[in-house]
């Protein structure tokens, strides 16, 4: 062997064993940083330090560092499939002259290895759970598993290689912070992998969803066709639910109980219209026996809209109608025209016979023309409080002549009386709040 050849042997065994002490002291406390300028070092021991393999374990780094000077070839044989020299070694090793971009990147990732193996306490020790926000999922046993949410576990991974990096620049741990930036910042190719993985995987279950999509096509059409033709609310909740039941998937499961929302609105826009005429008619035609029968079949076909319609209580409502209507009344429309004593009714209001008028309108209510009566009826009140309020306005101008104080004061109280019979008599007229005004201003007279 050659002087040249034993010097640069010498030199390497030197350099691993400096390498393994190095290791073995940054392994208890922080390492500091190192100044050496790579490009200062001299061209051939740079050269000699690539040919050395940063394979060696850094779990045996001080075993290696005892066995290197009786073991010159284990420096030149050790597999490039072990953990990381020295930090300081590989970062002079990549900034080496002459060295190529893929021998930097794999003593960059050797560098980074040998930190994290050394650094027990790191945030990415071998083992540690990196990811935030996990959502809870289950195994195929039905055991409750944690699965991480991509979306926020990436960027917050990302965020604390970056502090991680930055707490290793601040502690002056230069080499191992550019290290540990460089080892993520060769991520990038799996990166473009995992993106080609995912596109994989979405378009093969695109595929299966398409084909699960085609297997419930016909029921799908049949609830859409029971929409488009409105038909009842029953019948779409069944045929919907029986798709739920089959599981088939997230998306026509919303969709199903979304299409029973609309169906419900449809057969409620029905069912309210419905409603309306069986009310009127009761309220306006008097055909208490026929509303009433409409109104429970109606609550049979719409049981699922009583909440929403109160036909409970519109039933209850006809009946009380129909034990208050007179028998006698009824029966009298029988045979007799309820037009010709509407009209009558209208005579016997302008002639002011309003007792004989209210008497016949009374009736008329019980007839076909019940609404008709209802609206006559309120022309009979304004009529007849309308005669009370000139009656009341005719006495309070004699009470103002009279200078006798009694007097005044007795016609004061004559004056009150006919808008009492007014508010007794018709307490729902249109002009109640007029006649209540009128008796309050005569009462503070009084008090004058």
């Amino acid at each position: 062997m050659s002087k040249v050849e034993t010097l640069k042997n010498t030199l390497a065994i030197f350099t691993v064993t400096a390498a393994a002490f190095a290791l073995a002291a940054c392994a208890g406390a922080p390492c500091p940083a190192t100044d050496a300028n790579p490009a200062e070092a001299p061209n051939e021991s740079s050269a000699d330090i690539t040919k050395v393999d940063a394979g060696t374990s850094a779990n045996s780094a001080n075993k290696s560092a005892t066995d290197t000077q009786s073991k010159t070839s284990a420096t030149t044989s050790a597999t490039a499939n072990g953990s990381a020299t020295s930090t300081t070694s590989t970062m002079t090793s990549a900034a080496a002259p002459g060295a190529d971009n893929e021998k930097s990147a794999i003593f960059v990732s050797d560098a980074l290895d040998n930190y994290r193996l050394t650094t027990p306490d790191s945030k990415f020790a071998d083992g540690a759970n990196s990811a935030t926000n996990p959502e809870t999922s289950a195994d195929d046993a039905g055991n409750a598993t944690n699965v991480a949410d991509p979306y926020t576990s990436f960027p917050a991974l990302a965020e604390s290689v970056f502090a991680h990096a930055d707490s290793l620049y601040k502690a002056g741990q230069t080499d191992a912070a550019t290290a540990y930036l460089e080892r993520f910042r060769i991520i990038k190719p799996l990166w473009d992998t995992w993106e080609a993985r995912t596109d994989s995987m979405l378009a093969e279950f695109g595929k299966a969803r398409a084909a699960q999509s085609k297997q419930f096509e016909p029921v799908v059409l049949e609830i859409q066709n029971m929409n488009r033709a409105q038909a009842a609310y029953s019948m779409v909740v069944e045929t919907a639910d029986s798709l739920i039941a089959l599981a088939p998937g997230d998306s026509l499961t919303n969709w199903a109980t979304a299409q029973k929302q609309i169906a419900y609105k449809n057969t409620l826009a029905k069912a309210q219209k419905e409603y309306v005429q069986i009310k009127s008619l009761a309220d306006d035609q008097a055909q208490f026996a026929d509303a009433l029968a409409q109104a429970e079949k109606f609550q049979m076909r719409y049981r699922d809209f009583e909440d929403t319609l109160h036909i409970q209580a519109l039933i209850d409502h006809i009946r009380d109608m129909a034990e208050s209507a007179d028998s006698a009344a009824i029966k009298y429309w029988e045979k007799n025209d309820p037009a010709k004593a509407l009209a009558k009714a209208d005579t016997l209001i302008k002639t002011e016979k309003f007792s004989a008028a209210k008497e016949l309108l009374n009736k008329l209510k019980a007839s076909n023309l019940r609404a008709q009566a209802l609206q006559k009826y309120k022309e009979l009140g304004d009529a007849f409080c309308n005669k009370q309020r000139k009656e009341t306005s005719q006495i309070f101008t004699k009470a103002q002549k009279q200078k006798d104080e009694a007097k005044k004061r007795t016609l004061l109280e004559q004056a009150i009386e006919p808008l009492d019979k007014c508010l007794a008599e018709y307490p729902e007229n249109s002009q109640k709040q007029k006649v209540l005004e009128n008796k309050q201003f005569l009462e503070k007279e009084l008090t004058k």
